[in-house]
């Protein structure tokens, strides 16, 4: 979802840290290659995933006609941007393979001193920290693994140049939970929760003046509702928010059962919208109102 939101509103986005993720527009709004071609989460014993399997060049040239249709932002923007990937070598569901082609994506886009991409721990399918989770190589819930990794940190400094440091402390600043249906009438229907959380850190109430805006999506299966609290008070953010004057948005999104989208992931596969890639995509343009509605536009 990162990605998409990247190439999608380009134009409002300065960077963006990824970790275990496919490139734009991959799933092509198939099910089937979502769970087998950019991912391994069919459920099956075997994957499709291999070097080069998402087909690039075919999602450049499909990024190339939603721009010249005004469905996107011009991609000249993203030649400014700064990228962080991770990729975990031990992901049994996005292998790196998928990530690589994720790199090879951004290539095409940016040059390469403004990539940073990391893939040489031995880590599971989860954001990397150093002080927080499960073991490196461990997969399960909440999605999160200490690998001695300050993920968070280090897409943080990517994106927007070297930072203070982070807090040694607890959150100093406050978490708020808003109601999504501003930005999405109806938020459960379309696979969304009816809140998402904003941390606001000290020096950053009221008009906000100077501070940065972070949007941190969660994995499928990381919701608050499934794992509480681990993914927006743990995944690393606040501490750098904190010291940084850094508003870290957390959406959130939600189930739909049976089994459209069971896991609470992202629309990044049609499970909701045939235009969850572009900006006309419901997910895509609630999140978006988010960000306006906190920059004041």
């Amino acid at each position: 979802m990162a990605v998409q939101f990247d190439v999608a509103y380009s134009a409002s986005v300065v960077g963006a840290g990824i970790i275990a993720g496919g490139p734009y527009n991959c799933s092509r709004g198939s099910v089937n290659v979502a769970t087998m071609i950019c991912s391994c989460t069919s459920g099956l014993p075997w994957c499709s995933v291999s070097e080069g399997g998402t087909g690039v060049a075919n999602l450049v040239e499909t990024t190339a006609l939603y721009a010249s249709r005004g469905h996107i932002d011009p991609t000249a923007n993203l030649g400014g941007q700064r990228i962080w990937l991770f990729s975990g070598r031990a992901d049994t569901v996005v292998p790196t393979a998928v990530m690589n082609d994720l790199a090879a994506y951004y290539r095409h886009y940016l040059p390469p001193e403004r990539i940073r991409y990391r893939s040489d721990i031995r880590a599971e399918h989860a954001i990397p920290t150093d002080n927080f989770g499960n073991a490196c190589a461990q997969l399960g819930a909440p999605y999160i693994s200490d690998c001695d990794v300050d993920g968070a940190g280090e897409l943080l400094n990517w994106i927007y140049g070297a930072l203070n440091p982070k807090s040694a402390g607890a959150p100093a600043g406050r978490f708020i939970e808003f109601d999504q249906e501003e930005f999405l009438p109806s938020p459960r229907r379309h696979g969304m929760a009816s809140t998402g959380i904003l941390y606001v850190p000290p020096g950053c109430e009221g008009d906000a003046s100077g501070c940065r805006l972070h949007v941190a999506f969660h994995g499928c299966k990381q919701t608050a509702a499934l794992v509480g609290e681990a993914h927006t008070h743990h995944a690393g953010y606040n501490a750098w928010a904190d010291t940084n004057r850094i508003l870290v948005l957390y959406p959130q999104a939600a189930p739909v059962f049976p089994w459209t989208n069971p896991n609470a992931c992202w629309d990044w596969f049609s499970y909701d919208d045939a235009n969850y890639a572009i900006q006309s995509g419901r997910q895509m343009r609630a999140v978006k109102r988010m960000t306006e509605r906190l920059m004041g536009q």
